[in-house]
């Protein structure tokens, strides 16, 4: 069974930081690539980063050289450091995995946790 845990989530005022975590289990995780998502409310889910089994990272241009993807295959974990935190990047955070097998590519998501921004 694929499990996605997310973890890190909270209340931060402007201008703070989080790091969001998210434990895999049930893949391959060191052939996997990762991702972090966000839903704010009345707007599509985006990609806000993403890296490869090769560490290979892309960022939404809004989080750019604040937001940082890093991936630990000791732990089987993803992490999101984010930083300089902004009330617009408030929204539900999800994990996401592409995960390969014998059946191809699957997709996995976590079931989310709340980042929110405010003063």
């Amino acid at each position: 069974q694929v499990q996605l845990v997310e973890s890190g989530g909270g209340l931060v005022q402007p201008g703070g930081s989080l790091r969001l975590s998210c434990a895999a289990s049930g893949i391959i995780f060191s052939t996997a690539a990762m991702g972090w998502y966000r839903q704010a409310p009345g707007k599509e889910r985006e990609l806000v980063a993403s890296i490869t089994s090769g560490t290979i990272t892309n960022y939404e241009d809004s989080v750019k050289g604040r937001f940082t993807i890093s991936r630990d295959s000791a732990k089987n974990t993803v992490y999101l450091q984010m930083n300089s935190l902004k009330p617009e990047d408030s929204a539900v955070y999800y994990c996401n995995a592409a995960a390969r097998s014998l059946r191809g590519v699957s997709i996995y998501w976590g079931q989310g946790t709340q980042v929110t921004v405010s003063s």
